[in-house]
């Protein structure tokens, strides 16, 4: 497999070799779309909460006699019938989110998103990323320069000048290979490697 590798001016200068195993797989919609949903549901807490009958603030005076009104019988105002009263299944704190995928599993994603990328002409390899301060325009104009617009961005140096440089670009991430996720993957539009990055993210899903 063979990726592209750009210049400063985001035009391909040459090409790397990259291994078919990784780069070269065939599109698995169903796993890729398993490992996101799962991705997004771990992120998730349970940070909801909803009271039942017995913890809603209600006086448990029965509201009306039992016979005789021609209404229906109730025994007191908390009933998850009545407006105000408490949930049948109310959602608790405690509510667990998380789907379960195999590390084989997240991994062969990652090829098969990684291999889609590349087929798609998405993802590119570039020598290095290097900005002497950090500055927001100096990453904007130098992106803005190699055509880039929507990116993330794999680098081994994630030094404080990119990482303050990028926080405030909206349609920007960097990040390590090791924080590479399949929903920010799937997100962006260019997906930017540099070469260091490329040998790592080769040892991680060899």
């Amino acid at each position: 497999m063979e990726l592209k590798l750009l210049n400063d001016k985001g035009q391909s200068s040459s090409n790397v070799a990259a291994p078919d195993t990784i780069f070269g797989r065939d599109y698995n919609e169903a796993l890729i779309h398993q490992v996101v949903v799962a991705y997004q549901a771990n992120a998730r807490s349970g940070n909801r909460k909803q009271k039942d009958r017995e913890e809603v603030h209600h006086t448990t005076k029965k509201p009306w006699r039992q016979k005789g009104t021609g209404r229906a019988r109730a025994g007191m105002s908390s009933s998850p019938i009545w407006r105000g009263g408490g949930r049948i299944f109310p959602n608790s704190p405690d509510e667990n989110f998380s789907h379960k995928v195999n590390k084989k599993m997240y991994r062969a994603g990652l090829c098969s998103i990684l291999s889609q990328l590349a087929r798609e002409d998405r993802l590119s390899v570039i020598e290095n990323l290097v900005i002497d301060a950090p500055k927001t325009k100096i990453l904007a104009q130098k992106l803005k320069g190699m055509g880039l617009d929507s990116v993330l961005v794999i680098t081994d140096d994630l030094n404080d000048n990119l990482l303050l440089a990028s926080r405030n670009l909206p349609n920007v991430l960097i990040c390590e290979p090791r924080h590479a996720d399949p929903v920010s993957l799937v997100f962006f539009k260019k997906v930017l490697i540099t070469k260091p990055a490329l040998a790592k993210i080769e040892e991680m899903l060899a």
